[in-house]
């Protein structure tokens, strides 16, 4: 089957792409010296998350219980939430930590107490990290505050969390404007983290590990001196706020949404796609950036991944996107009812997350499908 059989809009992985995204990253730990715990909620598949543990990683990290949840009942034996714990899952934590190691998060003495209430003197200890805020500014304690040491020492002393210690991300890597720009961020997250560790060690307390990263911090960083390990996520994909800000380029990215022209009127200068909000999501991308491509783009050649100029997905609604262009002129005779456009979204984790299933192809072929794991408790 070729992709122009496939109904639409459809999610394309270019499989060639994927594989040398997935082996780049783990080879970047490798040569660091440190451990790669991806982060699947990028693509919430079982057959690329194994695929990674296959390449070396060390267990993977996921946003949701549901995606935890999902990929013990497959098989995956070490987890990590990554978001400050929501009270209301500790019972499930403990009782999902019989079937795998489940390592969870949290920045408040809060959470702490409802994990050390769900632990009885028989139950299995809990993995527990603590997250600090590196600059970016979302969660996670100051590492120069009272609570940041408090909740160390607490957790370093509990008798039914195990400390894992120190967990980061760098998530305002995302509003860079260059590589340079990025490689600052990610030493900043890399020095706030280690100097915390040690200070927190030159006074006595243990703190065994230290886990931070971002996409585009982990794809560019010169330096993870002291790190542990890093949890990327987007770097199976890319995107293309990833090669606006320097992470990558468009040749990176392996993830396409294809899409139907469904009206296109004599003389507009526009067409519509069956592609909509429900397919590429609203994110806008790097709005911090001169971004004159709206809410997608438009491929011109695909094989030589060359992105149409003047050509690009101006708004979305729920199942429909309007494509503009400068000039009638420019689509004339172009982009008729029927035919099929290929479409580089701004955002692949929010994109994939509209999905069911991903079409693995090898040019235009179609060589497998996969399933994605989205959904709620």
């Amino acid at each position: 089957m070729t992709i122009y059989e496939l109904p639409t809009p459809a999610l394309l992985i270019d499989q060639e792409i994927l594989e040398r995204n997935l082996t780049r990253m783990q080879e970047r730990a490798n040569n660091f010296g440190v451990h790669l715990r991806p982060h699947i909620k990028t693509h919430k598949c079982i057959e690329i998350a194994n695929h990674q543990m296959e390449l070396g990683a060390r267990g993977i990290t996921v946003s949701t219980f549901y995606e935890a949840e999902q990929f013990a009942n497959h098989g995956f034996s070490d987890i990590t939430w990554a978001i400050p714990l929501p009270p209301v899952y500790a019972a499930r934590v403990a009782e999902l930590n019989h079937r795998t190691t489940l390592r969870v998060v949290i920045d408040s003495r809060e959470a702490k107490e409802y994990l050390e209430k769900v632990v009885g003197p028989d139950e299995e200890r809990l993995h527990v990290w603590l997250k600090v805020d590196c600059g970016y500014h979302r969660a996670g304690v100051d590492p120069h505050s009272v609570l940041a040491e408090t909740l160390l020492r607490e957790l370093s002393k509990s008798r039914s969390l195990i400390f894992d210690g120190i967990l980061s991300h760098s998530g305002h890597a995302y509003a860079a404007k260059s590589p340079e720009e990025i490689k600052q961020v990610a030493e900043e997250e890399r020095s706030v983290m280690v100097e915390f560790a040690e200070r927190m060690r030159g006074k006595g307390y243990e703190v065994p590990y230290i886990s931070i990263g971002s996409t585009p911090a982990m794809s560019v960083t010169e330096n993870l001196d002291g790190i542990s390990e890093i949890r990327p996520g987007n770097y199976v994909f890319y995107d293309y706020t990833q090669a606006m800000i320097g992470s990558c380029t468009v040749a990176d990215c392996a993830l396409t949404v294809l899409a139907s022209v469904i009206s296109h009127q004599p003389g507009a200068s526009h067409f519509i796609t069956d592609a909509g909000a429900l397919a590429l999501s609203k994110d806008r991308g790097p709005t911090h950036l001169r971004n004159d491509m709206d809410m997608g783009i438009i491929y011109e050649d695909y094989a030589r991944k060359r992105l149409a100029a003047h050509i690009h997905v101006r708004t979305l609604s729920q199942e429909h996107g309007k494509v503009v262009c400068s000039d009638p002129s420019v689509i004339e005779g172009r982009f008729k009812v029927g035919d099929r456009v290929r479409i580089l979204e701004h955002h692949s984790c929010l994109t994939a997350a509209h999905f069911d299933y991903y079409y693995v192809v090898k040019e235009d072929e179609v060589v497998d499908k996969w399933k994605i794991l989205r959904g709620r408790i």
